[in-house]
């Protein structure tokens, strides 16, 4: 009894301990904390707003293709060359389809990259520590959106 009882009392002391010097620690650490609107410097950014025109223009292609593809099937009377046809207008589309996806995953990772090493420049030319995203933050942080708008731009 005597026993579990040291390991008990030098376990609490020793998380007390440890508990200390971690907020010790961290209270001389001053840190300044910025915070972006993230959706704001997205929908600023005219890389953005050109990859969205480019999408527009992409699907209003595959439109027309689907239109003209649907005119060639009901046009062909025979059922095998009907058949033949929707079967080539499909794997048409799907390919046309998977490009356009492909396309547009790469930039707008790229326009990601871009946006995040704005963030990162503005972070280290104003000399903050943290960067959080707006929408997360209840109180405090300087906002740093129109400096990084710029910036993107």
């Amino acid at each position: 009894m005597k026993r579990t009882m040291k390991f008990f009392t030098v376990g609490v002391l020793t998380f007390a301990a440890g508990l200390a010097l971690g907020n010790f620690a961290l209270s001389d650490v001053p840190s300044k904390i910025a915070v972006v609107d993230v959706p704001q410097v997205v929908n600023s950014s005219s890389q953005v707003q050109a990859l969205k025109k480019e999408q527009q223009a992409k699907t209003k292609e595959i439109v027309s293709f689907v239109e003209k593809a649907r005119k060639d099937v009901a046009a062909t009377t025979d059922v095998k060359k009907k058949k033949a046809l929707e079967e080539k207008y499909t794997k048409e589309l799907n390919n046309k389809r998977t490009a356009m996806e492909k396309n547009y995953a790469n930039k707008l990772s790229a326009i990601d990259k871009t946006i995040s090493a704005k963030i990162t420049e503005q972070a280290k030319a104003g000399g903050y520590d943290i960067v959080l995203a707006k929408g997360v933050v209840l109180y405090g942080g300087t906002d740093i959106t129109d400096a990084v708008k710029k910036a993107v731009k």
